[in-house]
């Protein structure tokens, strides 16, 4: 079992920038799957961005392409996740997940999750 604390949430206005990071509590082997993920009120959580360590891959939701980017420091044991150019419709509850299986961005299989941090992006 990894734990996952997750930071860098907050507030800001339309087309701000925000990154989130999710410090581990052990080393991130290279076949690990870590992801983002969000879930707004009253919808249901939805794949963000993802990556899969061994295989070099990573995946974003259409959404996002061009916006975020996922990023993992082996050394700090820390995934991030970078979104620039933020919309009012980014704003969510975001989480950030692990396994050591490749699940890509379909949340339900992942079994280590953050408590998650809240982006609310104003118009």
């Amino acid at each position: 079992h990894v734990q996952l604390v997750e930071s860098g949430g907050g507030a800001v206005q339309n087309g701000g920038s925000l990154r989130l990071s999710c410090a581990a509590s052990r080393y991130m082997y290279d076949n690990f799957c870590m992801g983002w993920f969000r879930q707004a009120p009253g919808k249901e959580r939805e794949g963000v961005a993802q990556m899969y360590s061994g295989e070099r891959s990573t995946y974003y939701a259409d959404s996002v392409k061009g916006r975020f980017t996922i990023s993992h420091d082996n050394a700090k044991r820390t995934l991030y996740l970078q979104m620039n150019s933020l919309k009012p419709e980014d704003t969510a509850m975001y989480y950030c997940a692990a396994d050591e299986l490749n699940h890509g961005l379909a949340w339900r299989g992942y079994t280590n999750w953050s408590q998650g941090t809240q982006v609310t992006v104003s118009s």
